[in-house]
């Protein structure tokens, strides 16, 4: 059996990669979910901190109505962004939401179909041109050929009636680059070790306008094909970009495959093609080889207290990682009093903290507007004689109906 070493680096290690390939944001991004047959929580999370390390993006995520509900307002501004980012696989969007897309992505607009959006929208056309390939949801040959490598490494279209989609379990498996030259891929080993992930077979769709940028060897165990399967495309559609990746799978408390180097460094450069068709960012030097797979272990979700003890440090021209990571924590606390009194507790201990910078007070007094209560109050009061703070503090008291 071939053996494959592990590849973890510590977190000094991680911040000079960081800081060599920081770049200042250029473009938004925006993650939909809200539905799916993952955990989309953790990994919509994730996603945003994976995008928001590069440098290049402020990420936000926006979640539909649960299943069942009412999906008539949810209706995103998805021109706002440079990329949306799909990770969603639930119930039909209504024909506004579904013509919104369309018209964004024919117009420019570039996506990123992350892992289970290949399931999503069974019926919809469109969605499945922009996809390239997708499966489940009863879809069939309707739907276009099986495409796949075969061993010789070349495409085979295949016709072969029969369901779509078949994943068997988590494991490791080798990824083969089969576009060097496209901007994603460009650099990168065409040969690398992915840990303890779902490798989707059998999709289907039609090959025009896709090109297969990366495959996988899913073995015959438990029903798998004995073929090369497509792990990331790159597809156009109308005048915009698509990356597909399959990758990515979110598997208990470790989610080993969303820490994966490669798997990082694929999205990020993905992400980053879709929004300009271009990619700027150099291969990490903790890109995983043939020989090893390579994962980063403080790629997690930051709790609160270490987002607070981030932003206490932040200026103008820093990363704003920390404190979009306050957002999301508000934003997921809405409706339970008890929780958003826990963040207004440790924000208002920020706004007393001397060490904490006037810009992340700034910041700070910017979310308490909205949700402070009487609890901050007395805090932001003795803001308003600092001359740097006075106006946000003045906005803030107003805004909460205090004066």
């Amino acid at each position: 059996m071939k053996k494959i070493k592990y590849l973890i680096l510590t977190a000094a290690a991680l911040a000079v990669i960081a800081v060599g390939c920081r770049k200042s944001s250029q473009y938004n991004a925006l993650i939909v979910t809200g539905q799916n047959t993952i955990d989309w929580q953790t990994s919509s999370t994730l996603l945003k901190q994976i995008l928001e390390e590069s440098g290049l993006f402020k990420a936000e995520i926006v979640n539909s109505p649960a299943a069942g509900e009412n999906m008539t307002g949810f209706r995103p501004k998805f021109t706002r962004y440079d990329v949306v980012v799909l990770n969603y696989s639930g119930d039909q969007w209504s024909d506004n939401t579904k013509n919104d897309f369309t018209g964004y992505v024919k117009n420019g607009g570039g996506v990123v179909v992350y892992h289970a959006a290949s399931s999503a929208f069974p019926g919809w056309k469109e969605y499945e041109e922009i996809c390239g390939l997708t499966g489940w949801g009863d879809r069939s040959e309707k739907e276009g050929p099986y495409i796949y490598y075969n061993r010789a490494g070349r495409m085979v279209t295949d016709s072969t009636p029969g369901p779509a989609g078949w994943y068997g379990k988590p494991r490791d498996f080798e990824v083969r680059m089969r576009k060097p030259g496209h901007p994603v891929t460009k650099g990168l080993p065409v040969r690398w070790m992915h840990p303890n992930d779902l490798l989707f077979a059998r999709l289907r769709g039609k090959p025009e306008n896709i090109d297969v940028l990366a495959t996988a060897f899913c073995d015959t165990t438990g029903g798998g094909t004995g073929r090369e399967e497509p792990v990331m495309m790159a597809i156009t559609f109308g005048k915009g970009r698509v990356f597909h990746t399959t990758l990515g799978f979110p598997s208990g408390e470790e989610n080993i495959a969303l820490k994966c180097a490669g798997f990082i460094t694929t999205l990020q450069r993905g992400a980053e093609w879709a929004a300009s068709g271009k990619v700027s960012q150099e291969m990490p030097p903790d890109f995983p080889s043939a020989a090893a797979i390579s994962v980063r272990p403080n790629m997690k979700i930051r709790t609160l207290d270490e987002n607070i003890e981030g932003l206490a440090g932040y200026d103008i021209g820093k990363s704003t990682k920390f404190y979009t990571g306050i957002q999301e924590q508000i934003r997921r606390a809405a409706g339970d009093k008890a929780k958003l009194l826990e963040i207004e507790k440790k924000l208002t201990d920020l706004l007393n903290n001397p060490s904490a910078t006037i810009e992340a007070k700034k910041l700070v007094l910017r979310e308490l507007s909205w949700f402070g209560t009487d609890y901050s109050l007395p805090a932001i009061k003795k803001l308003q004689s600092v001359p740097d703070l006075k106006d946000e503090a003045d906005f803030a008291i107003e805004r909460m109906g205090a004066n």
